[in-house]
């Protein structure tokens, strides 16, 4: 059974601007059935790192947090802590970031709450059925929300292929520590060059298994040592040292990276049948992730805004847009010939197929689809 997403261009005449536009597709999404009066509203955004200008443009968020408002929501901008270091992962750098690119309430009308807490500890363990995973680390603002609506900028990206709707929601509303289970397969490391024996990892390790060894290498004269027959890789202690010293390991292979994403986003949208919904913007279609502190060049022209309530035919629909839309010769995949995918010229070696086949396989949604133009 297929999908309806609705689809606008980025043509727009007087009185038909593209807010109106996207205020128009929204509603053909059928928006204000997914809102309740009362309802708490997560916005989810991507709020780009800083350095990075492709990130969605604040006033499309100022329109959407209206009109939640006239639905009768309340709601508030989130995402969650990164796991790489840089300015989005803490809360009090991630605000910073969000506010110096122009999501703050003078803009957009609405607060800021980052979905895992201060350092990325604040999350709720949500059941699924799952074949990598039984539960998934959810951001508790998003888990305690009655509603989500998920702002994507669509672009590519060097491990999934493709950054959408699934990896807006999984990758973005997993905790710290979920990020480092959708990311890795094998345990983290201690640097024991770097390791300050502070021991705050041995506090937080839900498996026991953080132990402190005599080290003369620092002055409280110990260090951390994991003990790989109890830990389950669970990243805690990753994201608990504050000083680098225990990292995250990213040896995993694209596609299991991405088959975790997809129940991540499965655990993300769990208690919420019909309360979320879905809007991809199809500009800027930059070669690499938000996360980077720069942004390259489109691989092709803006296209338009996409809206459904299914994120997998969402994110089929913009996949085949982009294809299906000559290369643009400035940027980095310039010589391409027509016909050819795009995504895996720019990451030769990344296949963007297993986020939407597995997504598809666990119940999120379908990759046939109706395109409607709006």
């Amino acid at each position: 059974m297929e999908s309806k997403v609705f689809f606008t261009d980025l043509r727009s005449k007087m009185g038909s601007g593209l807010l109106e536009k996207m205020a128009k597709l929204t509603g053909k999404m059928g928006l204000k059935s997914l809102i309740e009066p009362g309802d708490l509203v997560a916005v989810k955004l991507h709020f780009g790192e800083p350095g990075n200008l492709a990130y969605i443009r604040p006033p499309y968020v100022r329109r959407m947090v209206q009109m939640i408002k006239d639905a009768g929501g309340k709601p508030f901008l989130t995402d969650a802590n990164t796991l790489y270091v840089g300015g989005r992962s803490n809360s009090v750098d991630h605000l910073e970031s969000a506010i110096m690119n122009g999501f703050d309430y003078a803009v957009c009308g609405a607060p800021l709450i980052i979905a895992d807490g201060l350092t990325g500890k604040d999350y709720v363990k949500v059941p699924i059925p799952g074949r990598h995973f039984k539960e998934v680390n959810i951001g508790s603002a998003a888990v305690h929300a009655d509603a989500i609506i998920c702002m994507t900028h669509f672009k590519c990206h060097e491990l999934s292929g493709i950054g959408g709707a699934i990896k807006n929601l999984g990758m973005g509303l997993g905790s710290r520590s979920g990020k480092q289970q959708m990311h890795s397969d094998v345990l983290p490391v201690v640097d024991d060059n770097t390791c300050t024996g502070c021991a705050k990892c041995t506090r937080w390790c839900p498996a026991e298994a953080m132990e402190t060894q005599p080290w003369p290498g620092n002055k409280k004269g110990q260090k951390a040592h994991i003990l790989d027959n109890k830990c389950w890789g669970c990243g805690e202690c990753a994201v608990t040292c504050t000083f680098g010293a225990i990292r995250p390991s990213w040896r995993t292979t694209p596609a299991a990276m991405q088959e975790k994403m997809a129940e991540y986003a499965l655990g993300a949208v769990q208690g919420k049948a019909g309360k979320i919904g879905y809007i991809n913007f199809l500009m800027d279609v930059s070669p690499e992730c938000d996360c980077y502190s720069h942004n390259d060049a489109p691989i092709v022209a803006d296209i338009g805004m996409l809206a459904s309530t299914d994120p997998v035919a969402l994110d089929q629909a913009c996949v085949d847009l982009v294809n299906n839309r000559p290369v643009l010769p400035t940027s980095l995949i310039g010589d391409l010939p027509a016909g050819q995918d795009k995504f895996k010229a720019v990451h030769p070696g990344i296949d963007w197929e297993p986020t939407l086949v597995h997504a598809e396989a666990i119940g999120l949604g379908t990759r046939k689809y109706k395109l409607i133009e709006v």
